[in-house]
C-alpha cells in the first residue's frame, strides 16, 4: 500500500489482515485469539482497518461498538493490564471471570474511533450514523469530571464519591483528544456543544495548573511511558513545554535502535508504545525521530502477520508470544501519520487549541 511504509518494515496490508483474523462474526475485535475486549483497543483496531480501506470490517466493528454501549452511554471493558499469563509465562490467559471497569477513557475514545474511520474511508455517513453513540459516550464522560478539570478514570462504585477515584494522566490526555474529535463530529452535524469545549479546556488547565490532581491516590505511575508521552501525543501539553517534556524523558524510556520501554525500569520495549511515541514526535515536528522509532520496530514484524507485542532485550526474546490487534493498529496509525496513507492522517498529530470552540469565532474544524 505504501512503499515508504514497507521500507520501514511495516506491511499495512498484513497488519490489517491480522486484525481481521481476530475479528469475531459480530464485529468485535479482541486483543488476541484467547480474548480480552475493551472499547479503546477495539477502536484502535477499527481505525487501522479504515486506514487499510477495509470498509466492511470497519462498519462491523462500529456496529459492535454501538451494540455494546450501555443505556447511560458508557461501556464496560475488560482490564487487560490485570490479565494473567499462562503456565508457560508466554501467552495471555484471560480468566473465566475477567476484571472489568467502566473506564472513562475507554468510553470517550469512541469519538476518535468514529471520526478517524469516517475520515480514512471518506464516509461522512458514518458521522451521522454513529454520532448519537459518540454524544452519549462523551456526555457520560463529562459527568465524571471534577471541579478541578480532571476526570476520574472509572465510574465510581455505588456510594463512592467521584473524588475517591483517581484521575490518570494518560487517560485524561487521551480524553482531551476525544473531546476534540467529538466537537468536530458535532460541527459536522451542525450541533453546538460548548459544554464539551469547556470540559476539554478544563482538562488542559488541569495539566498546566493542577498536575497534582493526577495519580493523587499514592500510586506513582510516572514510570509508565504512556504518562510521559500521552500529553504530548494528544496536544494536552503543547509548544515549548511539550518539547521540554519529550526531551526530559527520552533517555529514561527510549532504548537506542530498539524502541520505547513500556515501563522505565523494565527491559521491555513494546511496539505500541514505540509507535505512539513516534506520533508524539510528529506532533511536535520531530520527523526524523519518529521515522527512526518506526524503523526500530522492524524486528517485531512477523512476516505477513502483523507485529509482536514486545521485545525483552535482556533475555533477547519476543515476549509475550502474542500479536494483539491493537499492536499492529498502533503501528499502522503511526505510519499513516508519517506518510499520509489515508485521508485524515493528521488527526493524531494536529491539535486544536484549548480555547477552540469556547469563544465566538474561535477555530473549529468540522469533518
Amino acid at each position: 500500500m505504501s512503499p515508504r511504509a514497507q521500507a520501514l518494515g511495516v506491511d499495512v496490508v498484513a497488519c490489517a489482515d491480522r486484525i481481521e483474523t481476530l475479528q469475531h462474526r459480530d464485529g468485535a475485535i479482541p486483543w488476541v485469539e484467547a480474548g480480552v475486549w475493551d472499547p479503546w483497543n477495539h477502536g484502535e483496531s477499527a481505525m487501522a482497518l479504515a486506514v487499510a480501506g477495509r470498509t466492511t470490517a470497519v462498519e462491523a466493528a462500529l456496529d459492535a461498538l454501538a451494540d455494546r454501549q450501555e443505556a447511560d452511554g458508557g461501556w464496560t471493558g475488560e482490564l487487560g493490564a490485570g490479565v494473567p499469563m499462562d503456565e508457560s509465562g508466554e501467552h495471555i490467559a484471560p480468566p473465566q471471570t475477567p476484571v472489568t471497569a467502566r473506564d472513562t477513557n475507554f468510553t470517550g475514545y469512541a469519538a476518535v474511533t468514529v471520526l478517524r474511520c469516517a475520515l480514512a474511508l471518506d464516509e461522512p455517513r458514518l458521522i451521522a450514523r454513529y454520532g448519537p453513540m459518540v454524544t452519549a459516550g462523551l456526555d457520560w464522560v463529562m459527568a465524571r469530571q471534577s471541579e478541578h478539570g480532571d476526570i476520574a478514570w472509572r465510574d465510581p462504585d455505588p456510594g463512592q464519591s467521584l473524588d475517591e477515584v483517581d484521575a490518570l494522566r494518560a487517560g485524561n490526555a487521551s480524553l482531551y483528544k476525544s473531546f476534540e474529535a467529538g466537537l468536530r463530529i458535532a460541527d459536522a452535524l451542525g450541533q453546538q456543544r460548548p459544554d464539551w469545549a469547556l470540559a476539554r479546556q478544563k482538562i488542559a488547565k488541569a495539566f498546566a495548573e493542577s498536575p497534582e490532581r493526577f495519580d493523587r491516590k499514592g500510586t506513582d505511575r510516572t514510570h509508565y511511558a504512556m504518562d510521559w508521552y500521552y500529553p504530548i501525543l494528544t496536544g494536552a501539553i503543547s509548544g515549548p513545554t511539550a518539547l521540554q517534556r519529550l526531551d526530559a524523558g527520552w533517555d529514561r524510556f527510549v532504548v537506542a535502535d530498539l524502541g520505547c520501554r513500556c515501563v522505565a525500569d523494565e527491559p521491555w520495549v513494546t511496539a505500541a508504545e514505540t509507535a505512539e511515541l513516534a506520533m508524539a514526535c510528529l506532533s511536535v515536528g520531530r520527523i526524523d525521530q519518529a521515522r527512526d522509532l518506526i524503523a526500530d520496530l522492524a524486528p517485531l514484524a512477523k512476516g505477513g502477520e502483523g507485529f509482536w507485542m514486545g521485545w525483552q532485550y535482556e533475555l533477547g526474546m519476543i515476549w509475550p508470544k502474542e500479536r494483539p490487534g491493537w499492536t499492529s493498529a498502533a503501528v499502522v496509525l503511526a505510519v499513516d501519520a508519517l506518510y499520509q496513507i489515508s485521508p485524515g492522517s493528521d488527526l493524531f498529530i494536529r491539535h486544536a487549541r484549548p480555547e477552540a470552540w469556547t469563544k465566538p469565532g474561535a477555530e473549529s474544524r468540522a469533518y
